[in-house]
């Protein structure tokens, strides 16, 4: 865990292709596997089909949670990194020592205005997607936080309130403005490094990857319908520390 328990809760939560949605109908839990993206505010977006039983009961109930985990720390210390980043490895067995947290708040269908822009982040995090996601029974949700728990390892919890979860938003709508000209550049000027970071960081495949997204806690990046998530080492306020972040990941990479 960080000395920065809200930046460590964003990078898990940002990280995450798959989570599990807590609802309820009548007083009975209900849990489902949901693939959730997130909006640059740290709103956790969902591509809910109407026939499915947790999107009927999140309009009778809009109030749920969102359980995300990382991965179990590596048996070697020396060569572990933050969030899974890194190099592969044996891990430890124990499952209650991966991070995980869980996000509480209240889920609502993204607002017709808004769709464009929040589905096109969805389908950067999951290409896949665009195969239904213009069927008539899909819409896109979103889970406005109201609090989170997160939890770094065996019996290390940390309560989280929404101040220190979410990320300023002067540093959300300075990287909202300047993500499309960071991933033209980086796509265009460095595929080499973008190439270098997916492959010899994340230990993605060979191929020729591209920056999708980023946001003030990392950056995603795309090789067909492969999305590898690039956590950076602090929170990024700007388009000048977020090429900060990604110069030293290319440097870590071996990037020329």
């Amino acid at each position: 865990m960080t000395d920065n328990p809200g930046f460590e809760a964003r990078r898990l939560i940002r990280a995450a292709a798959s989570a599990t949605l807590a609802t309820q109908a009548g007083g009975q839990p209900f849990a489902s596997l949901v693939t959730p993206a997130t909006a640059p505010d740290l709103a956790p977006l969902l591509l809910l089909s109407s026939l499915s039983e947790h999107t009927r009961q999140l309009q009778a109930e809009p109030r749920c949670a969102l359980l995300v985990q990382g991965l179990p720390p590596l048996l070697s210390p020396a060569a572990d990194a933050p969030a899974g980043q890194g190099p592969a490895g044996p891990r430890e067995a124990n499952p209650q020592t991966a991070p995980r947290v869980t996000l509480t708040g209240l889920a609502e269908r993204v607002p017709e205005a808004e769709v464009p822009a929040l589905k096109a982040r969805f389908l950067a995090k999951h290409p896949y997607a665009a195969l239904y996601a213009d069927f008539g029974d899909f819409a896109l949700w979103r889970i406005a936080p109201g609090g989170a728990l997160l939890v770094g390892g065996f019996a290390r919890a940390v309560r989280l309130r929404l101040a220190d979860l979410l990320p300023p938003p002067d540093a959300v709508a300075a990287v909202a403005a300047a993500e499309a000209r960071i991933c033209a550049h980086m796509n265009e000027d460095h595929a080499d490094a973008v190439a270098a970071i997916a492959t010899r960081l994340l230990g993605g495949p060979p191929g020729a990857w591209r920056m999708v997204a980023v946001d003030p806690d990392g950056a995603d990046v795309a090789l067909d319908e492969t999305v590898l998530r690039l956590n950076f080492n602090a929170p990024a306020a700007s388009a000048e520390a977020i090429r900060a972040e990604l110069i030293r990941a290319s440097r870590d990479a071996g990037a020329s």
